[in-house]
């Protein structure tokens, strides 16, 4: 396992990272987490670069709620033992007619660079990615009713882990609120609570 020093110099590193001229610095990064689950978020909003955390806003009360009633860990707890990502980590910016701009491809692929350190850095044997960007990282295009719920083995830029997609917790996306997104959820959130990844972790 790499130490939290070691973490830390990688969170160094990305804090610094200004490859993408069109995004809103700062970086937003998490805690200096050296562990075996790795999250990976879409973009910030416009209030997580302002609270220098991911998920920070409404979609994070509700992730972490759904961790809570599955894991019974507190936000805290979550912040500590999953290390956070993102498929782009700035703020992209709002759209002229609204809402927040979707990361462009070089975008994407700039931050890609990223996710491959981390996961050369981190061996990840669990990995949670949130919403359809994220999803999309790991796995051929799909619809939620056809990934959520289930444990995929993948391998990404080599490395060999499981994946559990998790639907995002926004509230403009009502699909993880009625059926058969509730369900699909719940035996998502069932499949991380049982991996041995996060078992280890006290109290599981």
């Amino acid at each position: 396992m790499p130490t939290s020093a070691a973490v830390g110099k990688h969170l160094a590193a990305l804090r610094a990272c200004d490859r993408c001229p069109r995004m809103h610095p700062p970086v937003v990064v998490g805690r200096p987490v050296a562990g075996k689950v790795l999250l990976v978020g879409q973009a910030p909003g416009d209030k997580e670069p302002k609270l220098g955390r991911p998920f920070a806003w409404t979609a994070g009360k509700t992730l972490f709620k759904w961790f809570h009633a599955s894991l019974d860990w507190s936000e805290d707890e979550v912040r500590d033992r999953i290390y956070f990502a993102a498929v782009c980590r700035c703020f992209p910016g709002k759209r002229p007619e609204g809402g927040d701009r979707v990361p462009a491809p070089e975008e994407i692929a700039n931050c890609s660079v990223w996710l491959e350190r981390e996961f050369a850095l981190l061996k990840p044997a669990l990995v949670l990615p949130v919403g359809k960007l994220a999803i999309a990282q790991f796995m051929e295009p799909a619809p939620l009713n056809d990934v959520i719920g289930k444990k995929f083995p993948i391998v990404y830029r080599g490395h060999a882990t499981d994946c559990i997609p998790l639907p995002h917790p926004s509230g403009a996306s009502p699909w993880h609120r009625m059926e058969p997104g509730k369900t699909l959820l719940h035996r998502a959130l069932a499949l991380v609570a049982g991996h041995e990844a996060i078992r280890g972790h006290a109290g599981l």
